[in-house]
């Protein structure tokens, strides 16, 4: 049960599911539960230093610009290839997590990662309206231990 539930966490934080991390959090609680974990004590050496690490990490996160993200790569290698101002491929995905999905692929068509799911509402409309959408990367920055990357979005009008 735990297995399958941190399986799900993964592909959801993967996706910037926060709906369904959410669902997963009230599972585990009640799973916890049902297990008698409430009795046990758990010790994290340094907790509060990685818990004041992860605040500044959220609060760099939601102080960058809107189209900055973090994503889990498929290929980290990906990141030694692009250059500031690289053309990039938006594409509609029929995603379970997201049913907004936009993949964001390199022109060589190297998976990037996702719009997240909180920025993809008018960019997926505009695309299934038939509308073109062209995105080449603004910033690539090593924030800690992952590197953010910036992208600008341009409605292409002929």
């Amino acid at each position: 049960m735990l297995q399958e539930l941190w399986q799900r966490t993964q592909t959801a934080y993967a996706h910037n599911d926060v709906k369904e991390l959410s669902e997963i959090e009230v599972l585990v609680r009640k799973a916890l539960r049902e297990m008698g974990a409430g009795k046990i004590r758990v010790e994290i050496p340094d907790i509060d230093k990685k818990i004041d690490e992860l605040k500044k990490e959220i609060r760099e996160i939601k102080e960058t610009e809107p189209y900055t993200y973090k994503s889990l790569m498929e290929d980290p290698s990906v990141l030694q290839q692009i250059r500031v101002d690289d053309k990039l491929i938006l594409q509609r995905e029929d995603n379970k997590f997201d049913s907004r999905a936009i993949l964001v692929l390199t022109e060589a068509k190297q998976k990037l990662g996702y719009i997240p799911e909180k920025d993809n509402l008018i960019f997926s409309r505009l695309m299934d309206a038939g509308k073109l959408l062209a995105a080449k990367i603004r910033k690539i920055q090593q924030k800690g231990s992952f590197t953010q990357i910036g992208i600008g979005i341009y409605l292409v009008d002929f």
